[in-house]
Order: C-alpha cells, then structure tokens, then sequence
C-alpha cells in the first residue's frame, strides 16, 4: 500500500522504465506474436498496458485521457510507447495532484471497497503481470529479453 504520493511515484516510475524497455525490444514485424494462436500478442499485451490504467484509474478517481483507441491496436512499437509514454506521464500527474490523505480514503472498485492506494498497487500489479507474458512472447519470437528486474541471458 502507498501511503505517499512520492512511494507511488517513484514505483510508478521504475515500472514505467521497465515496461518501457519491454516495449522498446519490440519490433514492428513481430507484433502478431503470441504464444498459441488466437491469444494476447506483443502488440495487443503493450496496447492493453498503454490503455488499462486509463480505466482502473478512475476507480480511484483519477481522469486521464485515452491516449488511442483501446480496440485497435497500432502496427507500430513506435506509436505503442509514445502513446503509453503519454499515458504514464498523466497518471503521474494526476496521483501527484492529491494528497497523502487522499491515497487512504476508501472507493468503490473491482465489486468492493479499497482504498485509492491499493487500487494505484493493483495497476502497477497488472503492468507487471503482462510485461512477464510479454518477455515469454519476446524470446519466442527471437527478439532480445531486457533485464528489467535482473540480468537475463542476453545479458551474461
């Protein structure tokens, strides 16, 4: 649970790098990749993270503008990491715009009560949980896995 602005940020910020380095190791021919055919791909796993937390977030009563549309998914690594660049730097805005106070306060979200401050855990949870699938998609379309939570082979 954040109980600072500052803890979310500075989360919010360490996950953006990684995903974005997730991201980056894309290429624009290996989008379609998935890991049995008609599941999540590369390009449909970034989209979501570039437009989930738009969503979730206003669970906790933050209003960030969709940075694309949510159903189609750009051809482009490019287009996928400006728009979740984008995306990324509103919600720190908005989380940077209230209160310590404020992350406390209980909301209405997922079909319960929580607090502002678990529904911002849940969004840098989820980012996490898809940026894993995607390094599993990454080396099984022979693109190079960043070591974004520690080295990984190509980095040995």
């Amino acid at each position: 649970m954040y109980r600072k602005v500052e803890d979310f940020i500075l989360d919010w910020n360490d996950s953006v790098a990684g995903t974005v380095s997730v991201f980056n190791a894309m290429s624009d021919n290996k989008l379609d990749q998935a890991i049995v055919e008609g599941h999540s791909t590369l390009g449909w796993l970034a989209w979501h993270l570039t437009n989930a937390p738009v969503f979730l977030s206003k669970f906790a009563g933050f209003e960030i503008p969709l940075v694309g549309n949510p159903k189609e998914v750009p051809t482009s690594v490019k287009t996928i990491v400006e728009a979740y660049e984008t995306m990324a730097q509103a919600l720190s805005n908005a989380v940077s715009n209230t209160s310590d106070e404020a992350l406390l306060e209980e909301v209405a979200a997922f079909g319960s009560t929580t607090t502002r401050s678990q529904v911002l855990r849940k969004i840098v949870d989820h980012q996490t949980h898809h940026r894993g699938q995607m390094t599993v998609l990454l080396r099984q379309a022979g693109l190079p896995v960043p070591g974004v939570m520690g080295p990984t082979r190509e980095q040995h």
